[in-house]
């Protein structure tokens, strides 16, 4: 069934006191604040432990913004660690390709398991999913001991009957098949963090999100350095987690633009922009978070049609299709010209 928020809401609290402890481990901000969003929303449990993964200062930084917050009640956070902790009656993840997570689904036996965003990779895990397929990322080969653990690793999630709990617009046909599998899709809209005080936003009138895409070499430098220098007027810059302390200072040298180290995710450092401003962002999963955001705002959050030209010989067809997935507005085709940034 494709359950609205409302109504997991109420299902959701009317089973916390069974439920008991919900444990989550989580490896990236945004998983991190998923997690938060799903508890409050009563689909985890009474008392939620989120485990981050050791050693990753991002996670560090959104824990601090959010216990900064004010957490929901029930939730806390363990100290970090290396490994997945054993699953609780509740187990929510999100990065169901990751090997610490497979491995825990193919040898422990946790009661329930809801998956919580991991960005664009939450598609292609619904999607493999549906096809009966091992849980393998869209790019890299895989070993032999990798391949039968990832095949493993599916089956023990599919005979589970996960739910999967999403701010992604999932495409209806996709949707309907996961239903059919008989995996819940729950929908949310960050109602924990709408509700919650904003810092005052940057005063420019242009927010571009930084990429990983040059550092995972999948476009051009260049080409991505060009289009930056020509957007013509004031820019806020808020980089992306992995983007390399090497481009960084190329990108603080361009002139006219800003960059803020701000460290937690843009769901969190840019929900209060005021209605004149707007968003620039090559495709990724906070264009489409930020559109829950701020639509009511009348904020434009406008994703930018990345040209064949800036790809690089390792984007393959599949996976450029797979990243523009949320580039366009629903059902709207996108006209936004990367080359010529409108004023």
């Amino acid at each position: 069934m494709n359950v609205s928020l409302r109504g997991v809401e109420n299902e959701g609290r009317r089973h916390a006191a069974e439920q008991g402890q919900a444990v989550a481990w989580v490896e990236s901000p945004l998983q991190m604040l998923c997690v938060v969003e799903a508890h409050h929303a009563g689909l985890l449990g009474s008392v939620t432990t989120v485990v981050p993964r050791a050693g990753l200062p991002a996670l560090r930084m959104t824990r601090r913004e959010l216990e900064r917050l004010g957490l929901p009640d029930g939730l806390e956070f363990a100290e970090p660690a290396e490994r997945v902790p054993r699953p609780g009656r509740v187990w929510a993840v999100g990065d169901a390709f990751s090997g610490r997570v497979q491995l825990a689904l193919a040898t422990a036996l946790p009661g329930r398991t809801v998956l919580v965003d991991d960005g664009l990779a939450t598609i292609r895990l619904l999607e493999l999913l549906v096809a009966r397929r091992p849980l393998l990322r869209a790019r890299g080969t895989a070993g032999l001991g990798r391949k039968v653990l990832a095949a493993a690793a599916g089956f023990r999630l599919r005979t589970r009957r996960p739910t999967a709990f999403t701010a992604l617009p999932v495409p209806a046909g996709l949707a309907e098949a996961v239903e059919r599998t008989g995996v819940p899709l729950v929908r949310h809209d960050f109602a924990w963090l709408r509700a919650q005080p904003a810092d005052r936003p940057p005063p420019e009138r242009t927010v571009v999100l930084g990429t990983s895409l040059v550092r995972n070499g999948l476009i051009h430098r260049d080409r991505y350095l060009r289009w930056l220098e020509r957007i013509d007027e004031p820019v806020a810059y808020f980089p992306h987690r992995r983007e390399d302390p090497g481009d960084l200072d190329r990108v603080r040298r361009i002139a006219g633009l800003t960059v803020y180290d701000a460290g937690a995710p843009a769901e969190m450092t840019l929900r209060d922009l005021r209605p004149d401003q707007r968003v620039l962002s090559l495709p990724s999963t906070a264009v489409t978070s930020l559109r829950v955001l701020l639509s009511a705002r009348g904020v434009r959050v406008e994703a930018v049609d990345v040209p064949d030209d800036w790809w690089t010989a390792s984007a393959v067809p599949s996976l450029r299709s797979h990243l523009q997935l949320f580039a366009h507005e629903p059902h709207q085709p996108l006209t936004h010209d990367p080359g010529k940034v409108a004023p």
